[in-house]
């Protein structure tokens, strides 16, 4: 029987002060992998770690593996700039990405680990015309979906971030924003350990270093995968693998209409806190906010080419910072400490597919490109109830893979600040 991890409290603290904090528990079990398992998961990020936690808790289905190649949340879940909002245009995105902030709310407690979930608020800057009326357009669907928004003029995004540059006379003048209070940033690399040491405590088995070379079918239905460690059979499996998603399609000739891409981001050295808020752009292509270590964190756009390197072009990184300096004079003189970048899977309308597939027992979470942390604990509820019921729930049936054939797209591309 798996024991389960202690609580962490500030009592655990006390006593494990008292040994000089030599007997802490593992936060999750390395095991080796059993012959079968009644669902597997592949791939071991964020949104891999809370299906199999969701699966889990809501649906009693237990004898689980989470199987990744390299190691839990060392993909785009700590690669990605941590920003987190519901802001969305369409009905169907805004309903599952507030799914998502609800659990957001509360997941530190649920998971009784710190994820450092700060509500800042999220501003998305307008420097046109057309993005004042964009995201007016953006700022009254949300209200008709009971989703906090403000529109901001100048004077109040000043008030609002007085960092920012407000003159008339910059390249990108700030004409106005809107403001997600309830949005803001969480720690990534909490997320997916917080998830892992809940799953890990219901029993299942998370499965490091441990490659998928083949998916196996019989008569139209999965029955295993073929790993570096052997064998491990299945009736279910879900993918999340992000930008490796196609690869694994590949395998059972499955041709999934994504585009892999490297996702550019960005620390400086850190220092004292200096903004307190989210600040995004889709114009400049650029998103600011602070960590809890002090580096300021910087986002930009995707690169314009496929690929699978997990570093993209230097012209990038350059017309972000260009554009950041600009728009917050006060970070003119600051130092970049590291740059990354990591692969993200981007499909034809912006919006992710949360689907089965046409073989049984075989589903796919994939296609959130640029917009996946924000989704981490909604897409893995919503894909639990889909491997568990075979059947999808209300918030992810419109992300099935077959509207790319019905034409019934959720047409998110520049129509919520996403940066692809």
């Amino acid at each position: 029987m798996h024991k389960r991890p202690k609580k962490y409290s500030v009592f655990s603290l006390i006593r494990n002060a008292l040994s000089y904090h030599e007997n802490w528990q593992p936060v999750w079990r390395s095991p080796e992998p059993k012959k079968e398992y009644d669902a597997i998961i592949i791939g071991g990020g964020g949104h891999g770690l809370t299906t199999a936690y969701y699966l889990a808790k809501n649906h009693g289905i237990t004898n689980i593996a989470v199987v990744e190649k390299g190691w839990i949340g060392g993909g785009n879940t700590g690669r990605n700039t941590t920003i987190i909002r519901s802001n969305y245009l369409w009905d169907q995105s805004a309903a599952l990405y507030e799914h998502a902030l609800k659990l957001w709310e509360n997941m530190s407690q649920e998971l009784n680990y710190n994820v450092m979930f700060s509500q800042r608020g999220v501003m998305n800057v307008a420097h046109t015309l057309h993005d004042v009326r964009e995201l007016k357009r953006r700022w009254h669907a949300n209200r008709l979906n009971d989703i906090d928004c403000e529109w901001l003029d100048t004077k109040k995004v000043k008030a609002f971030c007085p960092i920012i540059n407000t003159s008339p006379n910059i390249r990108y003048p700030v004409l106005g924003a809107t403001l997600q209070r309830r949005g803001g940033t969480a720690r990534h690399d909490a997320v997916a350990w917080g998830y892992a040491r809940g799953a890990d405590a219901m029993g299942v088995d998370i499965i490091q270093n441990c490659e998928v070379t083949n998916i196996k079918v019989n008569n139209g239905e999965v029955t295993g995968i073929e790993t570096t460690k052997g064998l491990i059979k299945s009736k279910k499996i879900g993918v999340v693998a992000a930008g490796h998603s196609s690869v694994i399609a590949n395998m059972v000739g499955i041709k999934l209409p994504l585009e892999s891409r490297p996702l550019q981001a960005l620390v400086s050295e850190p220092v004292k806190p200096v903004i307190d808020t989210v600040v995004m752009s889709n114009t400049i292509h650029a998103y600011v906010s602070q960590s809890d270590k002090g580096e300021l964190v910087i986002g930009a756009g995707t690169d314009g080419y496929n690929s699978y390197t997990q570093r993209g072009g230097f012209n990038i990184v350059e017309d972000t910072v260009t554009a950041v300096v600009e728009l917050f004079p006060l970070f003119s003189r600051m130092k970049m400490l590291r740059h990354w970048g990591g692969i993200v899977d981007i499909c034809p309308d912006a919006s992710p597919i949360v689907s089965k597939t046409h073989i049984n027992g075989l589903y796919f979470n994939c296609g959130w490109g640029t917009g996946g942390f924000k989704a981490t604990p909604g897409s893995g509820w919503v894909f639990a109830h889909t491997i568990a019921n075979d059947a999808p729930h209300a918030l992810n049936a419109p992300f099935s893979i077959n509207r790319f054939s019905s034409g019934e797209l959720v047409d998110e591309h520049g129509a919520a600040a996403v940066a692809h």
